[in-house]
């Protein structure tokens, strides 16, 4: 069986189908994740015209395919490639929490459900900002 995956593998097209394949279910899985700890409903807030709740997920988006990007640049196996993506959206994750901890004055989901820009911003930024810092130390 591993003589067949590594076959598969060793074409550059099916490799990156392969690669490409398990990102995007792993995003959905990851934004679902996301989605379930937020206090509000990403897509129903986003369908309503909602700014801020777009920018934080695109954030996210954009997070997460960041952290994949680097994870498969700094691994050979798609399993590895996984593990460590896996790791970099639990930092992600971790990230988001000192976010709304760091600022207790301020509800960042509830600022956010409310259409504060300001806070969709910079609730965006910091997605994209952490997930070059967990992308560079990912092995």
């Amino acid at each position: 069986m591993n003589e067949e995956v590594d076959q598969f593998m060793a074409n550059p097209y099916l490799e990156t189908l392969a690669f490409f394949s398990v990102a995007v279910v792993a995003l959905l899985i990851f934004l679902a994740i996301f989605s379930f700890i937020t206090r509000y409903n990403d897509w129903e807030e986003i369908k309503n015209g909602n700014v801020s709740v777009a920018l934080a997920t695109g954030g996210k988006i954009f997070g997460i395919c960041n952290i994949f990007r680097f994870s498969i640049l700094n691994n050979d196996t798609l399993l590895d490639s996984v593990i460590w993506s896996s790791i970099g959206f639990g930092l992600l994750l971790v990230a988001y929490f000192v976010f709304e901890a760091a600022t207790p004055y301020l509800k960042v989901d509830q600022e956010i459900k409310k259409d504060n820009r300001a806070v969709g911003v910079i609730s965006f930024l910091i997605s994209v900002s952490i997930s070059y810092v967990i992308g560079a130390s990912v092995t």
